[in-house]
Formats: C-alpha cells, structure tokens, sequence
C-alpha cells in the first residue's frame, strides 16, 4: 500500500479528482468516483454474485482518516496508489469541502447487455427495470432497495442516468456496485430482453389494472418503473402486468424510489412466505 503525501492541490497525480461536480455533469467515461469509506469498501470487497468486476485505480483519503482506514487500504492491490492530503488540499482539489475525507477513483469493466446479464441469473430471479429514471438521487435510491430486498440485477434504459454518477453511487451507499446491471437502449428494448429471458413483467403505475398484493409473481419476475411524472409510456404498459400501490383517496402520487421499495417488500415477502 504505496502511501503518497500530496500537499499541492496541482499536482498532476490528483487530475482524476478535479473539480469532481462539473466532471461529474459531462461524465468521466470509463472512470466513476467513489465518495465515503463504505463505498470504498464495497468498491475494494466486489459485488454481489459472479460477472464484471470493478476496479481500483486510486484512492485520495485525508490524513486525519489513513489510520482509522489502514485494514482497508491494506486491502488494495499493491500497485495501486494512496495520495494523503490536508483536508484543505482536499477542498482545492474536488472544488467543494469533502467532509468524508474518502475518495478513490473506480474504473468499470466492458459493459454488459441486458441479454447477457439476464442469462446468467438464476432460473428464479428478481429484476428491476427503469425507463426514464433520470434523477440521480432517484436511481440511487432505487438501487439501494434492490439491494436491500435481495434483488438479483437492475436494468436501465438509455434515457436513464448513469448508476455510477457519483452522487447516485452515494445515496446507493455503494448498491450500484454490489448489484449487477445494465444500461442501454429503449425501454421497449429492456422489455424484449425480459421477455427472451422468460420474465414475467409488472409495470408500476398509478393506473394499474390491480392492485399490487394480488399479483401473482412468477419463478423470473421484473418490475418496472419509470420516470416521476411521465411515468411509463402506454406502449410499455400494454406489453406488461399493470400494478398499483393502493394509497388514501385523492392522492395517487409516490416517489419512484419509494414505490420501488414498497415493490420490492412486498415481492421479498410473496417468495418468502410463498403468498
């Protein structure tokens, strides 16, 4: 675990950890930030089940936490390098105050399809599947419940944001690491791969044909959601199990991240008492 003193904020070796917000708005291409020690941890330790791995290139950690985080930084391949900086290089460098004083920067395996992805799953399989999602605190969200109720992958369409954003990472609390997934294409692409790969699909809206808790769930189940607002197109849903949340009259209206959790709750349930 080479230990690297950095203490000018200009120094070419912390280029990966400039102005990380406005990096963040234009997208950093193979590589992704990992902000916090629990999601270096995830980063470091792997994901959930076999398929691409991330890696580490760097990590930049303050120096009030190097101690407190050596087990974990001994845990990285040795050629990979540790800067240490005063929390004020810190600042300069991301263009913010980092209070985690926890960075690394991440670099993603080639990325999968939604087919491939699918194909390896178990023959009995949870899915979720988002078009439109485009709010990063909402894809987080969304992949921090999946993860949460033993999800086995999520699938994204191309209008999604990306799930390695740094502040989706870290309101996930480092799922978007653990869990699988795929990003691409048109949500009616996410629903031919479902359907080649024998899920049973339920379409999440307001206007579902019946309420959620009388659905029956197959062995290979998916649920999909979109955007907040827009919801899901009508040429999705026609392809789909349409469900609804049952709420208090005159309110039809749930966060799309707190829809996936009630979602996924009441599918962990369905397989686990076999309702």
């Amino acid at each position: 675990m080479p230990l690297i003193p950095v203490t000018d904020p200009d120094d070419p070796c912390l280029a990966p950890y400039r102005a990380v917000r406005e990096r963040d708005v234009v997208g950093h291409g193979e590589r992704f930030v990992a902000e916090g020690e629990v999601v270096l941890r995830l980063l470091v330790e792997g994901g959930r089940g076999a398929g691409p791995r991330f890696t580490t290139e760097s990590a930049l950690i303050a120096e009030a936490r190097v101690a407190a985080l050596s087990e974990l930084l001994s845990a990285l391949p040795g050629h990979v390098p540790v800067y240490v900086a005063g929390r004020e290089v810190m600042d300069a460098v991301v263009g913010f105050p980092i209070h985690r004083g926890v960075l690394a920067i991440g670099r993603r395996p080639a990325p999968e399809t939604a087919a491939g992805l699918l194909a390896r799953l178990p023959e009995r399989a949870l899915v979720v599947a988002l078009s439109g999602v485009s709010n990063h605190d909402n894809v987080g969200g969304i992949f921090r419940n999946a993860a949460a109720f033993g999800a086995d992958a999520v699938l994204l369409d191309g209008a999604c944001c990306d799930p390695l954003y740094r502040k989706a990472i870290r309101v996930s609390v480092g799922a978007s690491l653990v869990l699988p997934f795929a990003r691409g294409g048109s949500g009616a692409a996410l629903l031919d791969a479902l359907d080649g790969a024998g899920f049973d699909t339920l379409a999440l809206s307001p206007a579902g044909a019946q309420e959620l808790g009388d659905a029956a769930l197959a062995d290979r189940t998916a649920l999909l959601l979109g955007a907040e607002g827009p919801g899901l197109s009508a040429d999705l849903m026609a392809r789909a199990t349409t469900v609804r949340i049952a709420m208090a009259g005159g309110f039809d209206s749930l966060n799309v991240a707190t829809t996936s959790g009630i979602a996924l709750y009441a599918a962990t349930r369905s397989r686990l008492t076999g309702a």
